[in-house]
């Protein structure tokens, strides 16, 4: 039997609520449930793609190819349960399926409502996780009191009455701010959020508390006794240094123990958390430290790089030293030289992007850490930079760019219109809507034989996710790789180049997929351990 766990959020945005709920996965798993993460997002776009990093954040891809929310890399990164497009939706995309539907003639004829059609859609969502897994846990966007999410709380609502107490449970994550005039955590926003929740239908059975220092007894015994709750089941959710101490703390906290009770489970297993507490460990007690230089377009916003971020820190957790980012912005590379930017730094790290804007100062970082022997790491964009660069500088090929910034005298990076992906070949074009235009999702690879990336992977194949729009040419290889930058990935029809290095270099790779996507703290992504390992190396030098 499934049981679903609905967390929403109070008081203010960005408590939270997705590593709440990895987190209270990871700690299920660890008394031996099966579970399955899933979000509901109330923005009308259909889905985050073609949002702005600096609005939305990351876009996470999952293996089938949806660009999706950065909160189910949270779930990933906890659980190792590899996330569906199936698992998150927006109020664009039930929207689209209701009108969809209506045009189609499903409805019959009959006037359509946000009651009952938009909150059927909504349920039929969280219904198909049932049987999925022992707990279905379903995470709501938003804050409570949000026009936006009203049909979601709805729904859930009646789902909730529909399956009953015994099979659904809600999760409500607030706020207790600190006021320092006053010398004291207020419990009110909590109170009047959890009032707003309950003006919805939805009385939540746990309360998780985010606060910056402890929650007294006193002050857990007032949030009880105003908002109609067990004492035990206000949790403190104290600020943490690392989000991996976060399943530790709430189990310390009870967490887990009050789930379990909420459904009238006796007898579990207690969790083995041995692997979080290695972890844990690692990350305040490294050896040593690396700095990396990610020069990027979007560092006012970290969230941007969410799963680039924690990969170089699983990176470091493999290699037992702590990772320090410098991010720096590419565009600063345009008007001057990067040497006082990138002198002393590790290794440098070109991540992914969309645009011309701050490319020219990302080809002079791939062109510093070529010359200068620093470890570099290129991720999609930052691979088509490097190659870029090479054509630019090794080849001679002074008019070599990407189709993306215009016409050019030899477009070494440019849209393809066709590729393979299983027994199939998808197609695209310039005028197809953004979209549609992306290689998106799971895509194989073979790697060379003796290689730098095939002794990283230890496999002559693998699968990796993609998210872009423009590749390398493969006309250019044969003249790029006398210069020195081989080839050393492509797609299995040998169409299509996934990756790049530079034998004679000390490490310096770059790829077209993101692995950041499927780096996890306990199961660290081969290409970031060996990244970070090569930075240590660096390090010893400088």
């Amino acid at each position: 039997m499934t049981r679903t766990i609905f967390i929403t959020g109070g008081v203010v945005s960005s408590l939270g609520k997705g590593l709440a709920s990895a987190a209270l996965g990871a700690l299920l798993q660890a008394r031996g449930y099966s579970v399955r993460l899933c979000k509901l997002d109330p923005y009308l776009n259909v889905d985050p793609g073609t949002m702005s990093p600096f609005q939305h954040g990351e876009v996470y891809v999952t293996d089938d190819g949806a660009e999706t929310d950065l909160d189910l890399g949270h779930y990933e990164r906890f659980t190792g349960v590899a996330a569906r497009g199936s698992d998150n939706t927006t109020t664009g995309k039930i929207y689209t399926h209701v009108l969809q539907k209506e045009r189609r003639g499903d409805y019959l004829g009959a006037t359509i409502q946000v009651i009952p059609h938009i909150t059927n859609e909504i349920k039929d969502f969280i219904r198909e996780k049932d049987g999925s897994a022992d707990f279905v846990l379903c995470e709501i966007g938003g804050t409570v009191g949000d026009i936006e999410s009203l049909p979601f709380l709805e729904a859930i609502r009646q789902f909730g009455n529909e399956v009953g107490d015994d099979r659904a449970l809600f999760l409500h994550v607030t706020l207790l701010p600190y006021i320092p005039a006053a010398g004291e955590l207020k419990t009110k926003p909590t109170q009047h959020s959890v009032k707003e929740l309950m003006s919805a239908g939805i009385r939540p059975r746990i309360l998780l508390c985010r606060a910056d220092r402890d929650i007294a007894e006193e002050e857990r015994r007032k949030i009880a006794l105003f908002c109609n709750i067990d004492q035990n089941k206000v949790i403190p959710a104290l600020d943490v240094k690392s989000i991996y101490e976060v399943p530790l703390t709430y189990h310390r906290e009870g967490l887990d123990t009050q789930v379990l009770e909420c459904f009238g489970i006796k007898g579990a297993r207690e969790p083995d958390l041995s692997v979080w507490e290695n972890i844990v460990r690692r990350v305040k007690a490294p050896e040593g430290d690396v700095r990396i230089a990610v020069v990027g377009k979007y560092t006012d916003l970290t969230d941007s790089y969410k799963s680039l971020n924690e990969a170089l820190i699983h990176g470091g957790i493999a290699n037992n030293v702590r990772v320090e980012l410098e991010f720096i912005e590419a565009e600063i590379f345009e008007g001057e030289d990067p040497t006082p930017h990138l002198e002393g730094v590790h290794g440098i790290l070109v991540p992914g992007g969309f645009g011309q804007r701050g490319a020219e100062g990302k080809i002079k970082a791939v062109r510093y850490a070529r010359e200068h022997k620093i470890p570099y790491f290129g991720i999609c964009f930052g691979m088509q930079m490097a190659v870029i660069e090479a054509a630019r500088n090794l080849c001679g090929l002074a008019g070599a760019n990407s189709t993306e910034f215009g016409d050019c005298k030899d477009p070494v990076i440019g849209i393809m219109t066709e590729w393979v992906k299983g027994n199939r070949v998808e197609q695209r074009a310039e005028n197809t809507d953004k979209g549609g235009t992306m290689r998106l999702g799971a895509y194989p690879a073979a790697l060379k034989k003796g290689s730098r990336v095939a002794e990283i992977y230890g496999s002559p194949s693998i699968s990796e996710r993609h998210r872009h729009r423009y590749e390398v040419d493969i006309r250019y290889k044969d003249r790029l790789e006398e210069e020195g930058l081989l080839f050393s990935g492509l797609s299995p029809d040998g169409n299509l180049p996934e990756i790049v290095e530079i034998p004679a270099h000390p490490w310096f790779v770059g790829v077209q997929f993101h692995p950041e996507l499927k780096s996890k703290p306990f199961d660290p992504h081969p290409l970031f351990v060996s990244f970070i390992e090569a930075a240590v190396k660096q390090g010893r030098l400088v």
